[in-house]
C-alpha cells in the first residue's frame, strides 16, 4: 500500500478526539474506505453477478404476477414507463428490449399455464425474493433467515401490495403537479420556478426513498432509519451517475454492435442489471457500515479464526457479557462487543450461536438485540464455554493414538480439567494451585 493511503487509514482508525466536525468527517471517511474494501474484495461482487442471473430467468414471471395485480386495479399500463425508465441508460436499445419484456409478459395466459405452471411461476418470483433477502443478509453479517411461513407472507406482500403502491405514489405525484392550484402557482415567478426544481427533483427522491424501503425492510435485522437513508441516498446518486456515464458509453461506442450482433442487446441488459445490482448492494454495505460506524475495523483480514483464536474469542465473550450482566448494566450487543474486543462483527457470529445452542447465552428480545448469560453465571465454568466450542467442530469422533501418546494427552487434560470447571464467570479464578490437584 501506498505511504499516502498507509497514513490516511491510520488517521481513520485513530482515536484522538477531534473537533465536532472533524470527528464526523473522519467516521464518513472510515465508513467509505470501509465500503471501497469490501467492493473490491470479490463477494460483493459474486452476490451481484448472482442476483443479475437470477434477475434474468424470473424477471418475466415476476413482472407477470405484478402485471396481473396491476391490471386488477387498472394500471397496468404503468410497466412499460417504468421499464424504460430503469433501463433508460441502454440508450436505444432500452425501448426495443423494454417492448421485448413486455410482449413476453403479455403473452402469458394463466388459463393456458395450468395449477402447476402457476404454481412454478410462483416459484420463481419467491425464488429471486429469496436469492435478494440472502444477498442482503450477507451484506449484513446476518446468518439466521426468516421463518419459512413469515418469508410466505412477507414475499407475498412486497410482491403483490408493493407494485400497487409504487404505482400509486406515481400517479398522485403526477396528478398533483397537473392540478389547477399548481398551475397557477407555476405561473407565479419564483413559486414556478421551486415547482419546476421539485418536478426535477420528484425522480431522484422517488429513487432514495425506493432504495431506502429495500434497505430498511429486505435484510433479516433491524435497520434504522438515518442508516437506510445515509445508503439510500449515496446509492441513489450513484444510480444516476453510474447510469448516465453507462448511457454515455453506449451511445458513443458502436463497436459492441458489430462485435455481439444480435446479442448486443442481451449483453447490454447482463452487464446493466449486474451494474444496477451492485449498485443496490454497495448501498446496503453503506447503510450497514453507517449503523455500526463505530466498530468498523478497516483492513480486515481476509482469514478466519482458527480454532485456538475462537477458544480465546468464546472465553472473552462470556466474560463480558457475564461481568456486565452482575453489574446490572445492559446488555451489550454485536456491535457493542466487535467495538470492546476491537475485531470485525462476523467473528461473533459463529462463537456466540455456539453458546447460545448450548444454552450458555440468550439473546434479549428487546429491539437493541443485547446478549445475557442463558443460566446464572454461578453454574457457567471455563470448561463449559469450550466444550460448546469443540462438540460442535467434528462431533465425537475417536482417533487411535499410540500408547504413550494417548497417555500423556490424557495427563495433561487431567491437569487443566480441574481449573478449568472451577473457574466460574461470577467471582475471582481459584488459585493456581488448584490446577495441579486431582480433580473430584
Amino acid at each position: 500500500m501506498f505511504q499516502p493511503l498507509q497514513r490516511l487509514e491510520a488517521w481513520l482508525e485513530a482515536s484522538t478526539p477531534l473537533p465536532p466536525g472533524l470527528t464526523q468527517l473522519r467516521l464518513t471517511l472510515r465508513i467509505l474506505w470501509w465500503t471501497a474494501q469490501e467492493a473490491t474484495r470479490g463477494p460483493l461482487t459474486l452476490h451481484a453477478m448472482g442476483l443479475a442471473y437470477t434477475t434474468l430467468l424470473s424477471l418475466v414471471p415476476l413482472l407477470a404476477v405484478s402485471f396481473s395485480v396491476l391490471k386488477a386495479f387498472g394500471v397496468h399500463n404503468q410497466i412499460e414507463p417504468l421499464l424504460l425508465r430503469l433501463l433508460e441508460p441502454l440508450g436505444d436499445k432500452s425501448a426495443e428490449i423494454t417492448a421485448q419484456i413486455v410482449g413476453f409478459v403479455e403473452n402469458i395466459k394463466v388459463g393456458v399455464l395450468g395449477a402447476l405452471g402457476v404454481a412454478l411461476l410462483f416459484y420463481t418470483v419467491v425464488a429471486l425474493m429469496q436469492k435478494i433477502e440472502r444477498g442482503f443478509n450477507a451484506t449484513w453479517r446476518v446468518r439466521a433467515e426468516r421463518p419459512l411461513s413469515q418469508r410466505f407472507a412477507y414475499y407475498l406482500s412486497v410482491i403483490l401490495i408493493g407494485p400497487v403502491l409504487v404505482f400509486t405514489a406515481t400517479a398522485l405525484s403526477a396528478a398533483l403537479l397537473h392540478t389547477n392550484l399548481v398551475r397557477e402557482m407555476a405561473a407565479i415567478g419564483p413559486l414556478g420556478e421551486l415547482l419546476g426544481l421539485i418536478t426535477r427533483l420528484t425522480p431522484y427522491v422517488m429513487i432514495v426513498a425506493a432504495f431506502t424501503f429495500i434497505y430498511l425492510f429486505v435484510p433479516n435485522t433491524r435497520v434504522r432509519l438515518p442508516s437506510a437513508l445515509f445508503g439510500g441516498l449515496i446509492a441513489g446518486l450513484l444510480w444516476e451517475t453510474v447510469g448516465w456515464l453507462f448511457a454515455s458509453l453506449v451511445s458513443t461506442s458502436g463497436n459492441y454492435t458489430a462485435v455481439y450482433s444480435a446479442f448486443a442487446s442481451l449483453v447490454l441488459f447482463m452487464v446493466w442489471i449486474s451494474v444496477a445490482w451492485m449498485i443496490l448492494l454497495i448501498g446496503a454495505t453503506l447503510a450497514y457500515a453507517h449503523q455500526n460506524r463505530e466498530a468498523l475495523i478497516l483492513a480486515t483480514p481476509d482469514q478466519e479464526p482458527d480454532m485456538a483464536a475462537r477458544e480465546r474469542l468464546a472465553l472473552a465473550l462470556m466474560q463480558h457479557i457475564a461481568r456486565r450482566f452482575e453489574a446490572g448494566e445492559p446488555p451489550p450487543t454485536r456491535a457493542s462487543l466487535a467495538r470492546t474486543l476491537n475485531l470485525p462483527q462476523e467473528w461473533l457470529d459463529d462463537p456466540l450461536e455456539k453458546l447460545t445452542a448450548r444454552g450458555l447465552l440468550r439473546a434479549t428480545a428487546d429491539e437493541a438485540g443485547g446478549w445475557v448469560p442463558g443460566r446464572p453465571p454461578t453454574h457457567i465454568s471455563a470448561a463449559d464455554v469450550l466444550a460448546a466450542l469443540r462438540e460442535s467442530q467434528g462431533g465425537a469422533a475417536r482417533i487411535a493414538l499410540p500408547p504413550e501418546l494417548e497417555q500423556a494427552l490424557n495427563e495433561a487434560d487431567i491437569q487443566h480439567a480441574h481449573y478449568l470447571h472451577a473457574y466460574h464467570f461470577a467471582k475471582e479464578p481459584p488459585a493456581r494451585e488448584a490446577e495441579h490437584a486431582s480433580p473430584r
